[in-house]
């Protein structure tokens, strides 16, 4: 295992950062966001068998 950490990792650390700040400081955005995070998962499941 290396002890780098990617740009990759590091840029989804920040969005994730972010997006967890905003949800907490705005409620309706966090519903929002939860509601598309689980749409995303759903229609990568679905067209991963694909």
């Amino acid at each position: 295992m290396g002890s780098q950490i990617d740009q990759r990792m590091v840029l989804l650390l920040l969005v994730g950062s972010g997006a967890t700040y905003a949800a907490f400081e705005y409620p309706s955005f966090g519903t929002a966001l939860l509601v598309g995070v689980g749409l995303m998962t759903l229609l990568h499941h679905l067209m991963k068998d694909q």
